[in-house]
């Protein structure tokens, strides 16, 4: 027979999930949702639903809002999430900036700031900017979700090449600081779970790949990060899809390597950086050479038809600043995609939703993290509000 510790920890492992969903239920509809939804939805009594929100309510992640529309009887208290008081962190380190923002638990950008350093100021801007917010928002924090380049575990910083990071503890470095948990993600990552938060129901698998200086990807599975063993899915850039010829050189010191052929740096030249003026760039675009378009698409073709093969994706999603490249480049794409279908389904390939904020999938991903629920597709888009 069970123990009465375990008896207890499996009631309180039912009463967290139960929490979760009901909490998932007022993201989801904030509004309109109500105790006696939350039941129905959930199958529990009217007692159990309106208990777990009085929890959420004590908590600060929830709050009562206006009467429900008359049904006939005593009308509803409709539920909202709570934006007065938790606040979210999404941090975008790149090599020589980051993006600071603030995020209310209903989505709302509330503050936003870009901090400039070098490599060897890098360390000291971060730890004062994250020493900065939490000094104005004292407890306020619920968590920080960390975006940047290379390969992480969550809490690590397994390799980043753009930072020069080898093995760097940097959630363990900026939770002291902070006062609250701390996620790393890849930027390629982040992009992913904000793309897929924009679909109200996501269902199989999604093939997201980001074109900027590089090439990356990501895999989501209804809607969720689907990430390897090893924390290494997706770095797909310096795989050999050319060969011959036709293979160019690569900056990893090999040849034929699909960022050799599609990059942005390889798609406009190499005046291309990350990071630099987005006017820039559009000119860059608008006189991009044909041949090195045609060139491109078909090496990202290969990679997508392999990658489709095995997952049978829903789509493609082409994320970055690859949109620049326009119309002409993703017909382009599409073209060669379809051609070398032969024996698989024809996937479509459209370019990423950008209305959410940049800063949106890092703090998505904090906020899976501690709450372990996802903001609807309003909730991100409404992720655009002030500067401060």
């Amino acid at each position: 027979m069970p123990n009465s510790d375990d008896v207890r920890d499996t009631q309180a492992s039912v009463r967290r999930a139960n929490l979760r969903r009901a909490l998932q239920l007022v993201f989801r509809s904030p509004g309109s949702q109500t105790r006696a939804g939350i039941a129905r939805a959930t199958g529990l009594t009217a007692a159990t639903a309106s208990s777990l929100v009085a929890e959420l309510i004590a908590s600060r992640l929830v709050v009562d809002g206006e009467q429900a529309a008359s049904t006939g009887g005593k009308r509803a208290t409709t539920l909202s999430v709570d934006a007065d008081h938790h606040l979210l962190l999404g941090l975008v380190i790149q090599p020589t900036s980051a993006r600071v923002s603030l995020f209310a638990l209903d989505g709302t950008e509330v503050d936003t700031r870009r901090i400039a350093y070098t490599a060897a100021t890098r360390d000291r801007a971060l730890d004062e900017v994250v020493a900065t917010v939490a000094a104005t928002y004292g407890g306020r924090m619920l968590a920080a979700g960390v975006q940047l380049p290379g390969t992480t575990d969550g809490r690590s910083v397994l390799e980043s090449v753009q930072l020069d990071w080898r093995d760097v503890p940097l959630a363990e470095r900026l939770e002291p600081l902070l006062g609250a948990p701390v996620i790393l993600v890849n930027d390629v990552d982040a992009e992913a779970i904000a793309e897929a938060g924009m679909d109200e129901s996501p269902s199989g698998y999604r093939l997201f790949i980001h074109l900027g200086g590089g090439v990356g990807a990501a895999i989501t599975l209804d809607g969720e990060l689907a990430p390897g063993p090893r924390d290494r899915a997706g770095e797909i850039g310096h795989v050999q899809v050319e060969f011959g010829d036709t293979a160019r050189a690569c900056r990893c010191g090999r040849v034929g390597c699909l960022e050799s052929a599609a990059s942005l740096s390889a798609l406009l030249g190499e005046e291309f950086v990350d990071g630099m003026d987005p006017q820039t760039v559009v000119a860059l675009a608008a006189a991009a050479d044909e041949h090195d378009l045609a060139a491109g698409a078909r090496a990202l073709a290969r990679a997508i038809k392999l990658i489709s093969a095995l997952l049978d994706p829903a789509e493609v999603v082409i994320g970055g600043p690859a949109a620049v490249l326009g119309d002409r480049f993703l017909a382009l794409l599409q073209h060669e995609t379809d051609y070398q279908a032969s024996g698989t389904a024809s996937v479509p390939v459209r370019y990423a939703d950008t209305r959410a904020t940049e800063a949106a999938g890092a703090a998505q991903a904090a906020l899976t993290a501690v709450l372990g629920v996802r903001w609807s597709p309003t909730q991100l888009i409404s992720a655009s509000g002030t500067s401060a």
